[in-house]
């Protein structure tokens, strides 16, 4: 996989409004997640699915959005602003390798990593981060665009996550980019995964 990070400019690209009729957040999202939930958004970028999430979530609930890019965080704090949805979002900065989310060990219902995960050098720490972070219920929902990771590179990821001890809950579904989603689980390392190509 690549391991480069989305040039700032790009997030005002993915911005677009008619990114909708490709990918829908309220399509995608809005079946896992509800109101009251805390959701991590690692790989936030300036925000295209964070400010969906917050809406979902509610008064009560809060979504956690993390880039290791501080104009995208700047970005994304400004529509949130604007949005009204500020109060629902908290904004973090990774740190290379690293989420820095060990204070939300245990607590998160949600984990959307979208369209991030080819970017993370260490992917298995990556993984390992979240399934420290989710509760014992959580869930996490992993996309990855098929012209950026090959289907062989997805595969890895599933394996690598069933390996830390994530549970697939059903074998990819077919679309515009490779989709899994996982539920947290204890490690069995003799357990297999099923791959569907898209």
């Amino acid at each position: 996989m690549a391991h480069c990070v989305c040039p700032f400019w790009v997030g005002y690209i993915l911005l677009s409004p008619l990114r909708k009729l490709l990918e829908n957040p309220d399509s995608l999202l809005g079946p896992l997640v509800r109101q009251g939930m805390l959701v991590l958004e690692p790989g936030c970028g300036m925000g295209y699915f964070t400010l969906p999430l917050a809406r979902m979530v509610g008064p009560e609930g809060k979504v956690v959005a993390v880039d290791i890019q501080p104009k995208m965080l700047s970005v994304l704090r400004r529509r949130a602003l604007k949005a009204g949805l500020a109060q629902r979002i908290e904004l973090r900065q990774a740190q290379p390798g690293r989420l820095d989310v060990q204070d939300l060990s245990g607590r998160v219902d949600f984990m959307a990593a979208l369209h991030m995960v080819h970017e993370i050098p260490d992917r298995s720490s990556f993984l390992t981060e979240a399934w420290t972070a989710l509760k014992s219920d959580g869930r996490l929902l992993v996309v990855e665009p098929r012209h950026h990771v090959a289907a062989h590179e997805f595969d890895q990821t599933v394996a690598l996550a069933e390996q830390v001890g994530f549970k697939t809950e059903a074998a990819p579904i077919r679309g515009r980019g490779w989709q899994a989603l996982f539920s947290k689980g204890s490690l069995d390392p003799n357990k297999g995964h099923t791959i569907t190509h898209l």
